[in-house]
C-alpha cells in the first residue's frame, strides 16, 4: 500500500519508519518543502514531496500536523480519499478554539470541517511514538497493547485496523467519528500503555469534559 504522510514531526517519521518495516511505500511531505527532508529519504527509505504530492500518492494519507495547520491542507487532493487523523489539541500550542473548548465538536470532526469530503478515522494520536516505535508485540501476545480507532467509513477503519496489527498492536473500535472523544488529550486511554480489555473499559468508561468558560 502507499501511504502519503502530511507532517514530518514526531508521529509522521514514527508512522513512516514502522509502515517501511511492514513493506508499505511512504511518502512524507511537510509544509517548508521537500528540500527540508533530504535526510529522511536515506534515513527511513521514503519518498519526500509537498503536500498535496503526499495526498495524491497515498492509498491513504496520514495527517500529523499542529491543529494550527489543517486550514494549509490540499482540499482538492485529499477528496475521496481515506484520511488517518493524528491531530490532537494542545491550547498552549494552538491557542484557544471555541468549539472545541466549549465542547459543540471534536478535534476529528472539526477536521472533517475542512475536508468534508475525506474518509477520515482517528488514530496514532492516544500513544507516544517512543512506545508506537518500541512496544509492538506479536499477535495473541497476553502483554499486547491495544490502540482506539474511531470514523464513519468501515473500508477506512479496516485498513487502520491492519496498520495497528502490522505495528504490533491491537485495535479497539470507539465507534463514529463523533466518538473520538474518548480519546483524546485528557481522556483516561490517552497515552497510556492499555491491554485490549483495558483500553475497552477506559473508552466505555470516559465522561465529556465540562465546556470551558473562554
Amino acid at each position: 500500500m502507499n501511504i502519503g504522510i502530511i507532517g514530518a514531526g514526531f508521529v509522521g517519521r514514527a508512522v513512516a519508519k514502522l509502515a517501511i518495516q511492514a513493506g508499505h511505500r511512504v511518502m512524507v511531505s511537510n509544509s517548508r518543502g521537500p528540500q527540508t527532508l533530504f535526510s529522511l529519504k536515506p534515513m527511513l527509505g521514503c519518498e519526500i514531496g509537498t503536500a498535496p504530492q503526499a495526498a495524491s500518492f497515498g492509498d491513504i494519507v496520514v495527517i500529523a500536523v499542529p491543529l494550527t495547520a489543517i486550514g494549509q491542507l490540499p482540499v482538492a487532493e485529499l477528496t475521496g480519499k481515506p484520511v488517518i487523523d493524528a491531530v490532537n489539541y494542545y491550547p498552549e500550542r494552538d491557542g484557544q478554539v471555541a468549539e472545541l473548548d466549549k465542547q459543540k465538536t471534536t478535534t476529528s470532526e472539526y477536521l472533517a470541517g475542512f475536508l468534508p469530503r475525506a474518509k477520515i478515522t482517528k488514530a496514532f494520536n492516544a500513544i507516544q511514538m517512543t512506545h508506537l516505535e518500541n512496544d509492538g508485540l506479536p499477535a495473541g501476545d497476553l502483554a499486547r497493547c491495544a490502540l482506539p480507532l474511531a470514523g464513519d467509513d468501515a473500508e477506512t477503519k479496516k485498513q487502520v485496523v491492519a496498520l495497528y496489527d502490522a505495528f504490533g498492536f491491537d485495535a479497539v473500535d470507539a465507534g463514529a467519528l463523533c466518538e473520538g472523544w474518548r480519546f483524546q488529550r485528557g481522556m483516561p486511554s490517552y497515552c497510556v500503555r492499555m491491554t485490549k480489555s483495558e483500553l475497552k473499559g477506559a473508552l466505555a468508561d470516559a465522561r465529556r469534559p465540562e465546556p470551558v468558560a473562554i
